[in-house]
């Protein structure tokens, strides 16, 4: 097997569809919040999969888990019923006020997943024609052609077309434009609390208290979209729990399995009854390792009060950040985000700090080519945080 950083890029680049534009960086193991490349050059994770290993690489209780129930049962598909996924419905939906749940593979499958119940809802419970989604400007819901239909960003959606018909995007904010275009073929609202692929921008309450209330006035399901911000993320389990909000639909994904592929679909019991056998269906989602698996994380997850740590640690970070504006003019235009969800947006293009900051051996991301994101692992130590923040302040003034 190759095993050099100059092998490995080569044989991707013969072997691999070029779908990624990776960072220039190769990753042997990890552990905690540190990733080691192929030559031991160890690096601090601010990324943690993109909001994936929540609870750190290699988390000790949960590699024990995997060793666990690999050796009593991998699969033998949804046509079973298993302990595991009934253990897992339980668990999860005591963090909600939902009733129901539908497992899947990812967030695009579940966000599909949604989709086709707000329809199949108004189809077949309300007697409705009402198919339309609604999302906002920004949004990121997915690669599936439904699901980038839905993403409120034209750059995922070029040579794909036709596209599905069936989705309206809105202004990002902006509730006079909301209601314009909500008719009685609007089916659904999709949104998410934090846009993290928008540049980690969260909607305001007022705002979001708004649409639940147009919803519930109209007859229109209300989804949101926790893919990235739910599991402790936001410093509550569920962000949208933060401002009193009960969706009729919300998604889940990334964290919930601490690095293998789960998604889930939580609805209420109104809207859930629109599904009936054969309706909805995915080889996979929910077996029972994965299922042990998310069982395990949400129990860490509520008996380690990450939700609180990560309310604590955001709160600090922020503070560490914006003392880095100050101490820096004109080069840091905004700091913002919940928790351990992040933004740092710069004054100009950031593709040089981000390279920079790399190479100081601090993993994050770039996105919408100003805001350094961040998404560290939950657990990740306040001392990471100020080691950060050194290098972002020497970044800074080096590349000013």
């Amino acid at each position: 097997m190759k095993t050099s950083f100059e092998e490995i890029t080569t044989c991707e680049l013969s072997a691999i569809c070029h779908t990624y534009g990776r960072y220039p960086l190769g990753i042997a193991r990890a552990r905690g919040a540190r990733l080691y490349d192929f030559a031991g050059r160890e690096y601090v994770d601010l990324l943690s999969g993109i909001a994936v290993t929540s609870l750190g690489h290699c988390h000790p209780e949960i590699t024990e888990v995997i060793r666990d129930q690999a050796d009593k049962l991998v699969h033998v598909s949804n046509l079973f019923y298993q302990r595991e996924q009934v253990a897992l419905a339980q668990r999860i939906l005591e963090t909600c006020h939902c009733d129901k749940v539908f497992f899947c593979n990812s967030g695009a499958e579940a966000n599909e997943a949604a989709i086709k119940l707000a329809r199949r809802y108004h189809r077949l419970t309300r007697g409705s024609k009402a198919y339309e989604v609604v999302t906002l400007a920004g949004s990121f819901h997915g690669r599936t052609l439904a699901t980038l239909t839905a993403t409120g960003q034209d750059k995922v959606k070029e040579g794909f077309d036709p596209l599905p018909e069936g989705f309206v995007t809105v202004p990002w904010n902006d509730m006079h434009a909301l209601e314009g275009v909500v008719s009685e073929m609007t089916a659904a609202v999709l949104l998410e609390v934090i846009q993290g692929e928008g540049g980690v921008r969260p909607l305001p309450p007022e705002y979001l208290r708004g649409v639940q209330k147009l919803c519930r006035e109209r007859g229109i399901l209300f989804m949101i979209d926790e893919i990235q911000t739910g599991l402790c993320r936001t410093g509550s389990f569920w962000a949208f729990q933060e401002f009193g909000l009960t969706p009729d639909i919300f998604t889940s994904a990334k964290a919930l399995a601490n690095g293998l592929p789960m998604g889930a679909m939580l609805a209420t019991d109104e809207v859930a009854r629109a599904f009936s056998p054969g309706s909805h269906a995915t080889t996979f989602g929910g077996g029972a390792l994965l299922s042990r698996v998310a069982d395990k994380v949400i129990e860490i997850m509520q008996r380690d009060n990450l939700a609180e740590r990560a309310r604590e640690m955001g709160t600090y970070a922020k503070d560490r950040f914006r003392e880095l504006a100050a101490l820096n003019p004109g080069r840091i235009a905004d700091v913002r985000g919940r928790g351990m969800i992040l933004g740092i947006e710069l004054s100009a293009p950031g593709k040089a700090v981000w390279e920079k900051l790399l190479d100081k051996g601090f993993v994050l991301n770039l996105t919408q080519d100003k805001v350094l994101r961040l998404l560290p692992p939950l657990t990740i130590e306040r001392a990471d945080i100020d080691l950060f923040a050194q290098a972002l302040d020497e970044t800074l003034k080096e590349t000013a």
